[in-house]
């Protein structure tokens, strides 16, 4: 997929494209935005370059693992948001919202779990975890009080659903009444699916970032959001030379 963006960019541009703008819903690579480890590939930063080389003027994408890869571009980058429309589905959706509390599954995830809690004016909590090595989790510590109330699990990607499930347990543990999962980019890879299907949720929301059709049918409790809308009102503003910055805090209409 990246290389037919990279050739469609590089083709538009030959064929003397005045602007070229690449949507990219889920930027890929983009857990590799740091050297965790000596000798480790920074491949978020190799996918900037090569989106800029073949020719792409603009980028326009949503929820970035890491807000700074937006500073591995010299050309304008658009994050957007999928926040505004997960709070919409939250109070459309969850019945006793206002008695919920939102959790994060990891420290790294506090600022957009803070994010949420106060637009929503409701209670947060993270959850500590150690890893024994990568998608494999060691223990969980629960900080924060969610008995008797509804926790939404909050986080910007799922992909084996290891972490999300262990919380949810932890979580009904403590006393929470019901458990939701909520997440940007739902990859759902591997044992994911089988995992959700015999989790305690009430439901896995996912945007439509990645098409989610099949795995709906092999897992009913995966709900999803579409965010086409926001994603066009973002490319119509910028065609249009308009501000982009609404669409941070609002689904448009």
């Amino acid at each position: 997929m990246l290389m037919e963006l990279l050739i469609m960019i590089n083709a538009c541009k030959i064929a003397s494209a005045c602007r070229v703008t690449a949507l990219i819903p889920c930027f890929p690579y983009a857990r590799q935005d740091k050297k965790d480890k000596s000798r480790a590939p920074i491949s978020a930063k190799l996918v900037a370059n090569m989106l800029s080389v073949a020719g792409a003027d603009h980028i326009i994408t949503m929820d970035l693992h890491a807000s700074q890869i937006q500073g591995f571009f010299d050309i304008p980058v658009d994050n957007l948001y999928a926040e505004p429309a997960v709070i919409k589905w939250i109070k459309e959706n969850i019945q006793d919202w206002r008695n919920s509390c939102i959790v994060s599954p990891d420290a790294g995830g506090a600022k957009r779990v803070t994010s949420m809690a106060d637009r929503l004016n409701v209670d947060f909590a993270l959850i500590h975890k150690e890893r024994k090595r990568a998608n494999e989790v060691a223990s969980m510590v629960l900080v924060g009080d969610v008995k008797d109330q509804v926790a939404i699990l909050l986080d910007d990607m799922a992909d084996t659903c290891g972490t999300f499930c262990h919380a949810a347990e932890k979580l009904i543990e403590a006393g929470a009444s019901k458990v939701y999962a909520i997440c940007t980019h739902g990859i759902f890879s591997g044992p994911a699916i089988t995992r959700i299907n015999e989790s305690v949720f009430e439901a896995v929301v996912v945007t439509n970032t990645i098409p989610q059709e099949e795995r709906q049918k092999q897992a009913p409790k995966i709900q999803c959001i579409d965010i086409s809308i926001i994603l066009a009102e973002a490319v119509r503003r910028t065609h249009n030379g308009e501000s982009v910055s609404y669409l941070f805090s609002h689904v448009p209409l």
